[in-house]
C-alpha cells in the first residue's frame, strides 16, 4: 500500500515540526515537504504533487483561504485545514469548507505543539480519510448568490410561536465529509412549507452556527443552529451544534430536540446514530431518513433502526458523493430503501410528504 504523501503549509516552524513528527509516526503517511507560506508550497508542488495538504489560514504573503481557492479551481487536492481560527467559529473557516476543504483540525491558540502530539491518532486519521477523497473532488467555481424571489421577500418570516402545529413527517439527515455542499444542494430544493428537518453534520464546535446562518440566506426554509427544546415544525431546519448530540423527542403531539453533552457515545459528536436512533424511537413510520456523503459508518445502525420502525430511508449514491463511506455502510447493513443521486433525493422525499 502506497504511503499518503502530505505537504504541510504553516508559517510556524514549531507547528511544521510537530505535525511532521506526528504524521511520520504513522507507517502509512509520508511528509513529502513543508512550506512556510503558499508561495513556497507552490514551488514544492512543481517538483511533486501531494496526496493531501494541511493548510493554515493566517499566513504571510498569501492567506490560506486564497491558496485553497486557487488549488480547488485549478487542480483539486484534498485539503485539511489546521488552524486556530476554528476555535472562534470563524466565517473564514466556514468559507474554507465551502471552497472545498475536506476536514478541519482545531489548533489551539496556546499549547499547539502539545495539542498536536496528544492528537496524533485524530490527525493521522483525518489525513488518511482525506486521501481517500482524491479523485472524487471537482473544481470549485464561485457561485453567485441570488436573492430569493419568493413570498418571504415581501412577508416577514413567521415566528416559531405562530407555527405551533406538529409536522406530519419528520426528516432526519446525517452527513460528514463533503456534507456542507451536499446539504446546501439538498436543502435548497425544499419549499418554505416543507416538513421540519433535523440535521447532523460532523463539524467542529462553534462552527455550526455560521453554517446554519449561511444556509438560511440560501434556502426557502428557515435554518438555524438548534437550541435545547426547539420545536420541529414545518418550514424549519435545525442543525445540531458542533460537539453536542441532538436527539428527537416527543411530548404529546409536539416534536422537539434535546441537546446532550454527555459521554462520547460515538466517535463523532454530534452523532448521526444518536439522531437517527431517537428519530426511530419517537417518530417511527412518520419519519424519513437521509444519509449523505461522509467518511466512516456513523448513522448506519441508526438508519437500520429507522427502517425497522417503519420509516422510509434514502442514501446518496456513490457517483454523487465526495466520500461514499457512511451511505455505503448503511446500505450494506440493510437500512436503506432507496439509493439515489443527491439531486434526486429531495423530490423523492417530498413525494412522501
Amino acid at each position: 500500500m502506497a504511503k499518503v504523501k502530505v505537504l504541510i503549509v504553516d508559517d510556524s516552524a514549531v507547528v511544521r515540526q510537530a505535525l511532521q513528527a506526528v504524521l511520520e509516526s504513522d507507517p502509512h503517511i509520508e511528509v513529502m515537504a513543508t512550506a512556510s507560506d503558499p508561495f513556497v508550497a507552490a514551488e514544492r508542488m512543481k517538483k511533486q504533487i501531494p496526496d493531501v495538504i494541511t493548510l493554515d489560514v493566517e499566513m504571510p504573503r498569501m492567506d490560506g483561504l486564497t491558496f485553497l481557492q486557487k488549488i480547488m479551481s485549478q487542480h483539486p487536492i484534498p485539503v485539511v485545514i489546521c488552524s486556530s481560527l476554528a476555535e472562534k467559529g470563524s466565517e473564514t473557516l466556514l468559507k474554507a469548507m465551502e471552497f472545498g476543504a475536506v476536514d478541519i483540525i482545531q489548533k489551539p491558540l496556546l499549547g499547539t505543539k502539545t495539542f498536536i502530539e496528544e492528537s496524533r491518532v485524530l490527525i493521522c486519521d483525518a489525513i488518511k480519510a482525506a486521501a481517500k477523497t482524491s479523485g472524487s473532488l471537482q473544481p470549485i467555481r464561485q457561485r453567485k448568490v441570488e436573492p430569493k424571489h419568493t413570498a418571504d421577500v415581501v412577508l416577514s418570516r413567521a415566528s416559531s410561536k405562530a407555527m405551533v402545529q406538529t409536522t406530519e413527517k419528520i426528516i432526519a439527515v446525517g452527513a460528514s465529509t463533503g456534507g456542507t455542499e451536499a446539504l446546501r444542494v439538498f436543502l435548497e430544493q425544499f419549499p418554505m412549507d416543507a416538513p421540519g428537518i433535523v440535521v447532523v453534520q460532523h463539524m467542529p464546535e462553534n462552527f455550526t452556527r455560521g453554517f446554519a446562518q449561511r444556509l438560511d440566506t440560501l434556502c426557502q426554509m428557515s435554518v438555524k443552529e438548534a437550541e435545547n427544546g426547539d420545536s420541529v415544525v414545518r418550514g424549519h431546519v435545525l442543525i445540531a451544534p458542533g460537539n453536542r448530540h441532538m436527539l428527537l423527542k416527543r411530548s404529546g403531539a409536539r416534536y422537539y430536540v434535546e441537546l446532550k453533552d454527555g459521554p462520547l457515545v460515538s466517535r463523532h459528536r454530534p452523532s448521526v446514530d444518536v439522531l437517527f436512533r431517537s428519530t426511530a424511537r419517537y417518530a417511527g413510520k412518520n419519519a424519513i431518513g437521509v444519509i449523505l456523503t461522509g467518511m466512516g459508518d456513523d448513522g448506519a445502525k441508526g438508519m437500520k433502526e429507522m427502517k425497522e420502525a417503519g420509516a422510509v430511508t434514502f442514501a446518496q449514491n456513490e457517483a454523487s458523493c465526495v466520500v461514499f463511506g457512511m451511505p455505503n455502510e448503511a446500505i450494506k447493513l440493510g437500512g436503506v430503501d432507496k439509493v439515489l443521486a443527491l439531486s434526486q433525493i429531495p423530490r423523492n422525499v417530498l413525494d412522501l410528504c
